[in-house]
């Protein structure tokens, strides 16, 4: 019985000692937004800029996405639709300004599920009045790497040893005389 107090004490402290490791870090900790492609939008009476922290854009894979009226976004506000292609979910959101880019609207690491042709359609309301524009046929590539199944079955192997391991510990430890 006092094995297992031992090594649940062990697992609990080993838990404790790596949780500050993990706490997620505060947005003014993060690298600044690098826009590498841009794309220029008319919605209605504004033009807008899109950019792209990845280029080309590729399925599953997570990047920023900064809006840009000229002008600035003082005095606007607006809403985003993605459009994916047949089978992807689309999204509509208010547009807000970028976490880590405060003076733009944007996505912080976003990532567009499904390969195909995307369209991001804008509404925009300000003091020139209201506009609806598109970007078209914004291609998405596969997904880079391996499959998403396959991945995760190798992520996961780890966790099954661990609990293999922790099941075997405890039954001898069960089995063994005090």
């Amino acid at each position: 019985m006092t094995r297992v107090r031992t090594a649940v004490a062990a697992l609990a402290a080993a838990l404790v000692l790596t949780l500050p490791a993990a706490a997620p870090a505060s947005a003014d900790q993060y690298q600044p937004v690098e826009t590498v492609h841009t794309e220029r939008v008319r919605v209605g009476p504004y033009d807008l800029t899109v950019g792209f922290s990845t280029w080309p854009l590729h399925a599953m894979r997570s990047l920023d996405f900064t809006f840009v009226p000229d002008g600035g976004i003082t005095g606007k506000s607006g809403t985003l639709t993605l459009v994916g292609p047949p089978g992807a979910r689309n999204e509509s959101s208010r547009l807000s300004r970028h976490p880590r880019k405060r003076d733009v609207w944007g996505l912080d690491i976003q990532a567009l599920n499904t390969e195909g042709p995307w369209t991001l359609r804008f509404e925009l309301d300000g003091a020139s009045g209201r506009g609806v524009g598109e970007l078209r046929g914004l291609t998405v590539l596969e997904q880079p790497g391996p499959p998403l199944l396959l991945s995760w079955a190798i992520s996961v192997l780890p966790l099954i040893g661990v609990v293999v391991f922790l099941g075997v510990a405890l039954h001898r430890t069960r089995l063994s005389p005090a």
